[in-house]
């Protein structure tokens, strides 16, 4: 349990006492203390709120999609002045007591992280409608009961997908066209599938003979899972292999690593893993929660969906090797087409 980020009062003059009090901006603390550009301007006080973040059971130490929505509180918590509390989700059966708890004990704002908590969210948003709740990768409009006070931050996770298969594609084309590449996904729900069907379908685009393996390891942490798996595609002849697993996929870029084929990272830019890495489908997660609690700050919060895609910066790939380098132009180019909507991208793996 992560206690709320201290903020210091710089000492630096009298004047700085006038801000005292005030809300924060980007350059200053909660507290009120001003300094860079900001300094010359008098900002209204920031409303406090307390905003809490439930993870889902891949926990913060996932290094893509949990640890994401963390940034964007971290992140909140200093730009904002919010308070913030994480509580770790370890099995299915503590969303809706870690929900509750937060909802108890008059959190503005709490944050569901995933496709999996659905049910729980819906549960408890009926018990408690005047507490504001937002839920990473789930429809709030399809949710039991169609609560009101529940806002849904989706992604297109498909345009992300697809610039990378487009990446890998051209680079199984230079290898000689009708090669083989392959995909691990965690469980078979529409965030994971969103960005295989993207990422068959821009490889396909890029080289129309290249073959795709894709399996669920039905788990978003056990590692081994996720590297057997991957380790049998690669026996198959993959050379590219896309991890869409959170922790799990960790595994599955591991044996790319081990058996020298070049592996996809997902959510976050996973290029830090090393060399082999040809780049990284991502959704800014951390973005999305910083909207979320922006809007709840601002009384701007609403029921209903906000979506991320790559026409408003919220999905993209990340660092490319120097394998991938070489295509990123081509893959830039796509990447318009696909914002000005000559390109439109499946969603549904067939």
């Amino acid at each position: 349990m992560r206690r709320p980020l201290r903020f210091i009062l710089p000492v630096l003059a009298a004047a700085a006492l006038v801000a005292a009090g005030c809300g924060s901006d980007n350059n200053s603390s909660s507290s009120g203390s001003s300094g860079g550009s900001g300094s010359s301007k008098s900002t209204p006080a920031a409303k406090k709120i307390k905003v809490g973040l439930v993870t889902d059971i891949g926990g913060l130490n996932d290094r893509s999609f949990n640890q994401l929505a963390n940034q964007g509180l971290e992140q909140s918590e200093q730009t904002l002045g919010v308070q913030g509390r994480v509580l770790p989700s370890h099995a299915n059966s503590d969303y809706i007591p870690n929900l509750s708890s937060l909802a108890q004990q008059h959190y503005d704002l709490v944050i569901g992280v995933g496709f999996l908590m659905a049910d729980a969210m819906a549960t408890v948003a009926k018990k408690f409608p005047n507490t504001k709740f937002a839920i990473i990768d789930v429809d709030a409009t399809s949710l039991k009961g169609k609560p009101t006070n529940v806002q849904g931050l989706l992604f297109k996770e498909q345009e992300a997908g697809y610039l990378a298969g487009y990446m890998a594609g051209l680079y199984m084309k230079d290898q000689g066209s009708g090669g083989t590449i392959s995909s691990v996904g965690g469980q078979k729900i529409p965030p994971v599938d969103h960005y295989i069907a993207g990422y068959q379908a821009g490889a396909k685009a890029a080289d129309p003979g290249i073959k795709t393996l894709n399996g669920y390891s039905q788990d978003f942490v056990d590692q081994a899972k996720c590297k057997e798996i991957a380790l049998n595609q690669i026996q198959q002849g993959s050379k590219v292999v896309f991890q869409v697993a959170g922790q799990c996929g960790l595994g599955a870029l591991d044996a790319a690593k081990e058996k020298g084929v070049q592996g996809i990272g997902v959510d976050a830019d996973q290029a830090y893993l090393g060399s082999h890495i040809l780049t990284s489908a991502e959704k800014k997660v951390d973005v999305a929660v910083e909207t979320a609690i922006k809007n709840a700050q601002s009384g701007n919060f609403q029921g209903g969906n906000v979506t991320f895609d790559l026409k408003n910066g919220g999905v993209g790939i990340g660092k490319t090797n120097s394998n991938g380098a070489k295509y990123q132009d081509q893959v830039d180019q796509v990447k318009q087409k696909i914002i000005s909507g000559q390109i439109t991208v499946p969603d549904t793996v067939k």
